[in-house]
């Protein structure tokens, strides 16, 4: 019935595209994906590259795995399974923000390149700023105000990415911070310098 369903659904386009909303803004828009293992500082980071393009006059919204569990994908556990779909409905998420006209910035570890990579595939070249929170898993671990490794390690939690459930580096991310050596102010730079060289911010 769904599927039978599906033939009747005709997308309604309207006059102005995503590059008049850009033009209004006075900035491109984009996806800039942080990924990275549970306490490699993800959220921290998102939270602090906003706060300086919002200084800027840069229209963004941060998009937070806790936060979004919360809401719209409440509904899901974390299996792979249910990985797959978080991060498939993120992407879609994202994609109606790149087409606003923003710069949203999604954190969550999402730790498989395929699901990563159908993100990308969503939108346009270029919209899809892969960035690799770097950090080692010890160092995480003792970042974990929430003792989530301590009950994964206890078995109280299951499919915990980095004790039994793995994380897939990204081969070729566009930037690559690394929490544990970096500074936030360093790595934020980092990342505000990307989008000047590459042009997000050439009216800014």
């Amino acid at each position: 019935m769904l599927t039978e369903g599906k033939k009747f659904i005709i997308p309604h386009k309207g006059k102005i595209k995503k590059e008049d909303r850009q033009k209004l803004k006075g900035h491109k828009s984009a996806i800039l994906w942080f990924t990275g293992l549970s306490g490699s500082g993800k959220s921290t980071l998102a939270h602090a590259v906003e706060e300086k393009l919002f200084e800027m006059g840069v229209h963004t919204y941060v998009l937070d795995g806790d936060n979004v569990r919360r809401g719209i994908n409440k509904d899901l556990g974390f299996s792979e399974e249910d990985r797959k779909e978080n991060i498939r409905r993120i992407g879609e998420i994202s994609k109606l923000f790149v087409d606003a006209g923003i710069i949203v910035l999604s954190a969550f570890i999402s730790p498989y390149r395929r699901d990563r990579e159908f993100v990308r595939n969503l939108v346009e070249k270029d919209e899809f700023i892969e960035i690799y929170v770097k950090c080692p898993l010890e160092v995480c671990e003792t970042r974990d105000v929430k003792g989530l490794y301590k009950k994964a390690r206890e078995g109280l939690i299951k499919n915990f990415t980095g004790i039994d459930d793995p994380y897939e580096e990204p081969e070729n991310p566009e930037i690559v911070v690394e929490t544990d050596k970096e500074p936030l102010e360093e790595s934020v730079e980092k990342i505000i310098g990307y989008l000047r060289k590459k042009g997000y911010l050439e009216n800014l």
